[in-house]
């Protein structure tokens, strides 16, 4: 894979992780005014973002363990940052989902 195929992935996994940051932002704006009808949507379509992004970071992880040398840039390192602050993200929007459900 060239640096420019990597590059490419790198955008997809920014791409896919800022879908599930959004969705995600948009479950939190809702659970603070004390609408919890969306939880499962928007935690369902950040999931499904997250896998794709998964998905993309998975062939780049799986070339290199088989011995591959890849050229990788920034544009990859980029999407890799963006994945794993979403995925953390995730976690604390669900704990903020059940803070909030008791509190209202």
């Amino acid at each position: 894979m060239n640096k420019q195929e990597l590059g490419m992935l790198g955008f997809e996994i920014v791409a896919y992780a800022g879908d599930a940051r959004s969705a995600l932002m948009k479950l939190l704006k809702e659970v603070r005014s004390g609408n919890f009808e969306n939880v499962e949507k928007y935690l369902q379509e950040a999931e499904e973002n997250l896998n794709l992004a998964h998905s993309s970071q998975t062939k780049i992880l799986s070339q290199e363990a088989a011995g591959e040398d890849l050229d990788i840039g920034f544009i990859f390192i980029h999407g890799q940052d963006h994945l794993m602050t979403t995925l953390l993200l995730k976690e604390v929007v669900q704990d903020f989902v059940e803070l909030y459900k008791r509190t209202k």
